[in-house]
């Protein structure tokens, strides 16, 4: 019986990585390195297919790849002997001392200067009730927003007095998170949409918008909703969309957003997302429930009934025996 494999559906990444036009090798190689150290221990036949998968990726990355991969396994205890010898990395001896850093000179403290509030600042601090319009109000603007605004926006929803959406069930989240990575390893954007649409109880245009964002801040919201971890969130924003993954920038930004984004930030923009589609549908259905229709009706004179004139009265009938009827 051959034994199940360390990092399933992996050689059909490898195939992936061929393909013209398609170069996600620094992403396997960081993928398969974070996979590989949070495991204590291995067994020899994980070893070896470790070592020939990263021997191959390690001389066919860039060196920022290379170096973050280096960096990573120089601390791991158990880092085979054949890829410390490729990085140029050295296995401690028992008892020898860690080299310090060089102690890093402080400068003198200044006081920051003084900066006139911007417009987040100044509606995040009004006490806003989380009303329809409100809502929407808030979602637009932080989708509006750059990527300094948003995080100014999120840093301060967490001191608001609005009202925040109640956490997701831990057994639908923990269902929503298996879902979700692994529609995010076979790049599957439709499902991982539906998925999230469905856990978050978000309709199919926001939970597009939130997936589709070119930023990937709206996707951290989500995501800290289902408190997911930090590992995994890493592992979908590299494979869900390879060429968003593939920037280091992008990746090291989102991911330093998403270690201090707070999970009541996350909950509150969850509502206003939420309420924002009540305003669009109030919108949408508002002649219909109000008196817009009296407005736009056709004004009608209304005529008096004509009295009835002399001579028109019913005749009265009259039996064969003279007698009225």
């Amino acid at each position: 019986m051959t034994a199940a494999p360390l990092f399933p559906g992996f050689d059909g990444l490898m195939t992936l990585s061929r393909r013209e036009g398609v170069d996600i090798r620094p992403t396997l190689l960081r993928v398969l390195t974070d996979l590989y150290v949070q495991t204590s221990a291995h067994s020899a036949d994980e070893e070896r297919h470790f070592v020939e998968l990263t021997s191959r990726l390690i001389e066919q990355v860039d060196d920022a790849t290379r170096a973050a991969v280096r960096a990573r396994l120089a601390i791991y205890p158990a880092t085979p002997a054949e890829i410390m010898v490729k990085l140029g990395l050295r296995r401690p001896q028992p008892g020898e001392p860690l080299p310090l850093a060089a102690e890093i000179a402080t400068a003198a403290a200044t006081p920051p200067a003084a900066k006139a509030p911007t417009e987040a600042e100044l509606r995040m601090a009004s006490s806003l009730s989380m009303r329809p319009n409100d809502a929407a109000e808030i979602s637009d603007m932080f989708f509006a927003g750059s990527a300094s605004e948003r995080a100014l926006i999120l840093h301060n929803l967490a001191d608001t007095p609005l009202k925040a959406s109640p956490r997701i069930p831990a057994a639908r989240a923990a269902r929503a998170l298996h879902i979700l990575e692994m529609a995010a390893f076979a790049e599957d954007t439709e499902n991982f949409t539906l998925e999230l649409g469905e856990a978050l109880i978000l309709p199919q245009r926001i939970a597009a918008q939130v997936v589709g964002d070119p930023g990937g801040e709206p996707l951290a919201c989500a995501m800290k909703a289902l408190d997911m971890s930090s590992a995994i969130f890493q592992r979908v924003l590299l494979f869900l969309n390879p060429e968003f993954g593939s920037s280091v920038h992008n990746v090291y930004r989102l991911s330093r957003l998403y270690d201090r984004l707070s999970e009541r930030s996350a909950l509150v923009m969850l509502a206003a997302w939420r309420g924002s589609t009540m305003a669009v549908t109030r919108a949408k259905y508002r002649a219909a429930l109000y008196d817009d229709e009296r407005h736009r009706a056709r004004a009608t004179n209304l005529q008096a009934r004509p009295a009835v004139q002399p001579g028109t009265a019913p005749a009265v009938r009259t039996g064969t025996d003279g007698s009225k009827r």
